[in-house]
């Protein structure tokens, strides 16, 4: 190899190690800061998915109890409508033969 393509080349070979190193230990921080905060948001992150749950779970029942009034009120409203089939309002009379 020609020596002044070497001499050139080091300087270079140099310089850009030492930037690369420089990029790579900046980044390599960076990422372990990264990893050190998640793993301290850790319980916060539990405590939410935990009132979220708890949070579903009232939903839920709350849904359920809202389910079992529709129920009851179609109940109601069923019986009423068989119920009031034979009967005769306030001031209404039977005619004919029933």
């Amino acid at each position: 190899m020609n020596p002044e393509a070497v001499a050139v080349l080091i300087p270079i070979v140099l310089f850009g190690g030492f930037f690369s190193w420089l990029i790579v230990r900046t980044l390599s921080k960076a990422y372990t800061a990264k990893l050190q905060a998640g793993g301290e948001a850790g319980p916060a992150l539990e405590a939410k998915q935990e009132e979220l749950a708890t949070g579903l779970d009232e939903l839920r029942r709350e849904v359920a109890e809202l389910a079992e009034r529709v129920d009851f009120a179609e109940r109601l409203l069923a019986k009423g409508r068989d119920g009031e089939a034979g009967k005769l309002g306030a001031g209404e009379r039977r005619t004919g033969s029933t």
